[in-house]
C-alpha cells in the first residue's frame, strides 16, 4: 500500500517501539527465571512473593519499582531491588497539585485552563534555569529533599548522588514520594554496581554481591528513531539527517512540506507540540490561501554551526546521536527548550523570515480544466 499527500507531519516522536535497549550482559542465558523488558511486558506476569531485580534508574525503573513492591498488598513481590550502575536524580512531588487544583475550583473552565498550563509552564522553566544557573546549590537542595524521606543513617550518597549536574540528564519525578516509601518500609532498595554476571540463581555484581532474583526486569534504557524509521529522499536524492538542521524544532533544512512534532526534554511534551500543531496550521492556511504548494527551510547563513538536536548527555541520547539531524547554533535553527521563546516565535511571530521558503504555486483552476 501507497499513500500520497501534498503535506506529511510525523507525529511518531523520536523513540523506537519495537524495542529498547538491551545490553549484551554475561551468561544471561544461564539464569533460570523470568527475565522481562518493560517494552514487551507478558500480560500473563505474576510476579507475586517473587524477589525482582529491576535493572535500571530512569523513568521506567522508579515507576515500576513501588508499583511491584506494594507492601502486603495483593499481587506484590516479595522484594524489589534497583540495581544501577550510577545514580540518577529522582525528585518528589505531590501526585495532584494543590494549586491546580484550587485554580480549577475558583476560577471558570475558560480561565483555569490556560493559568494551569502557564503555571506549569514556567515552574518547570524557573527550576530549570534555576538548574543551570545554580548547579551546585540545585545539588544540595535536592539531596536534602531525598534524605529526609529515606531511612535514617541511609547512604544519600551511594545511591541518590548523580555525578553529573541536575538537567544535564532528565530528572525522574517520583509522585508522593512513593519510591522513597517502598524503600522506607523495606520492600524495595537500591544496589549501585556494576554486573558481573548472570547466575542460576540471579546476578553477581562486581563488587562480589549477589542478588538473588526470580524476575529480573531489564528497564536498560530506551533506543531513539527518528520520524518513525521513515527513509527520507527529496527528488529521489535519500535525506541525509545528521547533514540537516532543525528548523524552529520542527521541520528540515532543504526538506519540503515535513513538519514534525517533538517535544520538551526539560518540560511537558504536548507544550511544545501543542505550539508545534499551532504553526503547522497556519502554515497550511497561509499555502491555501496564496495558492502555494511548497514550503522549504533553507540556510543562508554560512556562520551557522552544527549542535546535538537534543543537549542530554544520557546514554540513550549519545548512543543515537549520530543518526539525528542538528540544531544550529542560532535562531531560527536553534531548540530553545524554552516554551517562552517558542511561544514567540511559533505562536505570536509571523511564518516569513529569510529561511523559510513558499514556492510552487497551484496552477490556475480555470486553465487546468480547459
Amino acid at each position: 500500500m501507497s499513500l500520497t499527500a501534498g503535506f506529511l507531519f510525523s507525529c511518531s516522536g523520536y523513540y523506537r517501539y519495537d524495542h529498547g535497549y538491551q545490553p549484551d550482559f554475561p551468561r544471561i542465558e544461564d539464569f533460570a527465571g523470568t527475565i522481562v523488558h518493560p517494552q514487551a511486558w507478558p500480560e500473563d506476569l505474576d510476579y507475586a512473593g517473587t524477589r525482582v531485580v529491576v535493572i535500571g534508574s530512569g523513568a521506567t525503573a522508579v515507576t515500576l519499582i513501588p508499583s511491584m513492591a506494594r507492601g502486603s498488598g495483593p499481587g506484590a513481590a516479595e522484594h524489589v531491588t534497583m540495581l544501577q550502575r550510577s545514580p540518577t536524580y529522582i525528585v518528589a512531588l505531590p501526585a495532584k497539585n494543590p494549586l491546580v487544583n484550587l485554580a480549577r475550583r475558583i476560577l471558570p473552565t475558560t480561565w483555569s485552563g490556560p493559568v494551569v498550563k502557564w503555571f506549569n509552564a514556567l515552574l518547570t522553566q524557573g527550576s530549570y534555569q534555576f538548574s543551570q544557573r545554580f548547579p551546585r546549590l540545585t545539588r544540595r537542595a535536592i539531596r536534602a529533599l531525598v534524605k529526609a524521606q529515606l531511612p535514617k543513617g541511609y547512604e544519600v550518597d551511594t545511591h541518590f548522588k548523580p555525578r553529573y549536574d541536575p538537567w544535564d540528564q532528565r530528572l525522574c519525578l517520583v509522585p508522593d514520594g512513593d519510591l522513597f516509601k517502598a524503600i522506607k518500609r523495606g520492600d524495595a532498595s537500591v544496589a549501585t554496581d556494576h554486573v558481573e554476571t548472570f547466575t542460576e540463581t540471579g546476578i553477581r555484581l562486581e563488587s562480589g554481591t549477589e542478588l538473588p532474583a526470580d524476575v529480573v526486569v531489564t528497564a536498560t534504557g530506551l533506543e531513539l528513531l527518528f520520524i518513525g524509521g521513515i527513509e527520507a529522499s527529496v527528488d529521489g536524492e535519500p535525506v541525509d539527517l545528521p547533514d540537516k538542521l532543525t528548523y524552529k524544532g520542527m521541520m528540515l533544512e532543504d526538506v519540503p512540506n515535513l513538519a514534525i512534532a517533538i517535544g520538551y526534554t526539560n518540560a511537558s511534551w504536548t507544550l511544545k507540540c501543542d505550539l508545534t500543531c499551532q504553526y503547522v496550521t497556519r502554515l497550511l492556511n497561509h499555502m491555501h490561501e496564496t495558492g502555494l504548494r511548497q514550503c522549504t527551510p533553507e540556510n543562508h547563513d554560512a556562520s551557522v554551526t552544527a549542535e546535538p538536536l537534543l543537549g542530554l548527555s544520557s546514554g540513550y541520547v549519545t548512543r543515537s546521536q549520530d543518526r539525528f539531524p542538528k540544531q544550529g547554533s542560532r535562531f531560527p535553527w536553534q531548540v530553545k527548550q524554552s516554551y517562552l521563546a517558542d511561544h514567540r516565535a511559533l505562536k505570536r511571530s509571523g511564518i516569513h523570515d529569510e529561511a523559510m521558503q513558499f514556492s510552487n504555486p497551484a496552477p490556475d483552476r480555470e486553465t487546468a480544466s480547459a
